[in-house]
């Protein structure tokens, strides 16, 4: 009974670092997400059973892969009636210590790989691909995942289930894709463990700024990414999340206000996570023609650099903003660039890009427009053009330390 408590200790960290491995390969061997979930339930049931009896196994993986494999076989026999085998299946003392190939190190990693490329598959929506790779791939459950996206459980959970039945029903094949198809589809792949970090570090809505547990999956996927497919995007997207991510701590105050970028305290930020940013945005540059990832990447290195905030380059950060938006034009970058201007060129210069902006129409249900052009106003002293701007980006705020933020602008230009 003693040697019980240890021996459980090590199942449940086996299941931190191996459960989604594990699940992966099932899902390849027995091509049904439902079933391969079930199977990864039971063979982990079997090693609260059997590990304590007879010790943990060398390669504990395989052994679950084993398990799992088998408990799926014999549910199949008693599902379809085979009484003869089914009867030998419930006598028999399987051992489940197997070295086939599909268990080694190098075909499992290549299953995880499959499984990300599958959740994050074209035919499915693009809520479907986030909520179905959180599930899947990162482990989390429904309801840690509609907790996150505000999303009642109930419906999550349906959009999960309508996500597999399209993966079933559609034949989509669990696989990674040739390499003449890799850079569309990874591109996929890459947006969504995007939206997953961005949701952590900057809350859509909510009492919080940032939902830690959400970025740090994403980082996760983003490791795990570079490692099984090193591509010069992938590398440039973990170094975007890493770098970002060095600022959490500084990004809040004690009492959970939003600290904008030129205010916070450097000495917080994450200094390994900064400098592993910057040694994956080289490895990114270093190939014949950056990404938009690794360029958004190099233009949050410009800032982690600097020891103040008054020590920005921002030429360079407007430079590697014009190389965006050749590669990936869009508002938002445009949006973004009209900052850099702004901190370079003065206020007027920037504003004159925004107000260009809302003319053609773009940006205007976006709250970061408005909220940017108030603040561009409140520093030409046009009070009056402040206030209708930060008021217009209060309506379209929904998360509570962004909305005191933003209060505490229009306090200051109503007075």
């Amino acid at each position: 009974m003693n040697a019980a408590g240890p021996v459980q200790e090590t199942i449940a960290t086996v299941y931190q670092s191996e459960s989604r491995r594990v699940l992966a390969t099932l899902i390849r061997l027995l091509g049904d997400f439902d079933a391969a979930e079930e199977a990864l339930h039971d063979a982990f049931r079997a090693a609260l059973e059997q590990w304590p009896r007879d010790g943990v196994p060398s390669n504990p993986r395989a052994w679950l892969i084993s398990a799992g494999r088998f408990k799926a076989i014999d549910a199949a026999r008693r599902r379809t009636r085979f009484d003869a085998l089914d009867d030998m299946g419930e006598k028999a003392e399987p051992v489940f210590i197997d070295t086939a190939a599909w268990a080694d190190d190098e075909s499992v990693e290549d299953d995880r790989l499959r499984l990300i490329f599958t959740c994050c598959h074209p035919a499915l929506a693009p809520d479907a691909q986030v909520a179905l790779t959180l599930r899947e791939v990162c482990g989390l459950t429904t309801e840690e995942i509609a907790r996150a996206f505000l999303t009642p459980a109930p419906t999550l959970a349906q959009r999960i289930v309508r996500a597999k039945a399209k993966i079933r029903d559609a034949r989509i094949p669990y696989e990674v894709p040739s390499r003449a198809a890799l850079p569309e589809r990874l591109d996929a792949v890459l947006r969504v463990v995007y939206l997953v970090f961005n949701e952590g570090y900057s809350a859509s809505s909510g009492e919080q700024v940032t939902r830690h547990d959400l970025s740090a999956e994403a980082i996760r996927l983003g490791r795990l990414l570079v490692e099984l497919l090193p591509e010069p995007e992938a590398q440039g997207l973990l170094a975007l999340m890493l770098l970002h991510d060095s600022r959490r701590a500084a990004r809040t105050s004690p009492d959970g206000d939003l600290v904008l970028l030129e205010d916070q305290d450097r000495s917080l930020w994450n200094r390994d996570q900064i400098a592993d940013g910057i040694h994956l945005v080289e490895q990114a540059f270093s190939s014949t023609r950056p990404g938009p990832y690794a360029v958004q990447a190099a233009i949050a290195a410009v800032h982690a650099e600097a020891p103040a905030a008054s020590a920005t380059d921002w030429n360079e950060i407007v430079g590697l903003y014009d190389l965006l938006m050749r590669i990936a034009p869009s508002p938002v970058v445009e949006l973004n660039r009209a900052v850099a201007v702004a901190m370079r060129e003065g206020p007027a210069a920037g504003l004159a890009i925004i107000d260009a902006l809302l003319d053609r129409g773009e940006l205007r249900d976006y709250r970061l427009t408005h909220a940017v052009r108030g603040e561009l106003c409140r520093r030409l002293g046009r009070a009056s053009d402040a206030q209708a701007s930060f008021e217009r980006a209060l309506k379209l705020t929904r998360q509570e330390p962004e909305r005191r933020l933003i209060e505490r602008r229009l306090a200051e230009v109503s007075k």
